[in-house]
């Protein structure tokens, strides 16, 4: 679709709300334009560096659950053995170029079977959020378990309810990257489903826009659930804000740093 807006919108300066590398099938839409909107990733790369090295500091091999365009891959790279895996074909073309040092794999994270077992797996950018169901994200913790090493590190970070809930109360997001647009807006759905709508107004002729449109769920889950559904086969090292605070379901961002307890015991959510 090709529009011409009649004014330019108003930009804020807001923190960008754009967070996800994941296997979400409508982020085929947005691949050419994932790495222009999100920028630099080397600060989550850092922190996962952080964690490997406080915890894990023999780690050889990590596998990536959502890996996307492959930027963090890319970063973790060096000194790792890597692969990703992601649904969509169009974010793997793209990683293909920025990792290619990593084994990419295409594959539904709820049901992913490798054959292989990894000292590290991760699943950032609120992969995790955008299954819409908690019971698929016990599918994903079960398939953690099937492909971590004992003693291997779970790292992940979540969008929490309050988050997703103050977003849902503020005004559009918009943001100009290049000669492109942004605008996002995230309204309340169904119980703790948030719905993403998300705008790309790609400029193809001076002042002819081709409209990118997608509407894209985001599930929260409180973190006392999450815990629970990990506790038999997981201990939990540690769970932060951004900034290393205590992490409570008001945070807008959580990460969680969990031990494998042991190889065996069956497949949780197979």
């Amino acid at each position: 679709m090709l529009v011409r807006p009649a004014s330019s919108p108003h930009r804020q300066s807001l923190t960008p709300a754009v967070g996800h590398d994941g296997d979400v099938a409508a982020y085929a839409e947005f691949a050419k334009f994932y790495d222009q909107v999100m920028g630099d990733r080397s600060p989550l790369v850092e922190r996962v560096r952080g964690y490997i090295e406080r915890y894990l500091p023999t780690a050889a091999s990590l596998l990536e659950l959502g890996c996307g365009t492959g930027a963090v891959l890319a970063g973790l790279a060096p000194g790792l053995r890597v692969t990703g895996v992601d649904r969509s074909p169009e974010m793997l073309a793209t990683a293909s170029r920025n990792a290619a040092a990593a084994s990419l794999v295409q594959a539904d994270i709820t049901t992913l079977s490798l054959g292989t077992r990894f000292d590290v797996v991760i699943c950032v950018f609120d992969t995790l959020n955008h299954l819409p169901t908690f019971d698929s994200w016990r599918k994903v913790f079960g398939r953690v378990h099937g492909h971590l090493a004992e003693g291997g590190l779970f790292v992940f970070d979540v969008n929490t309810i309050g988050r997703l809930t103050r977003l849902s109360r503020a005004p559009a997001y918009v943001e100009d990257f290049g000669p492109h647009t942004l605008i996002m807006d995230v309204t309340p759905g169904e119980g703790n489903v948030s719905l993403w709508d998300v705008r790309i107004f790609e400029q193809v002729n001076g002042d002819e826009f081709r409209l990118h449109h997608e509407r894209i769920p985001e599930l929260g889950v409180p973190l006392t659930v999450i815990h629970e559904a990990l506790a038999a086969n997981f201990e939990l090292l540690e769970a932060t804000d951004p900034d290393g605070g205590r992490a409570t379901d008001e945070s807008n961002r959580v990460y969680f740093v969990y031990r494998h307890r042991a190889a065996g015991g069956g497949d949780q959510g197979a």
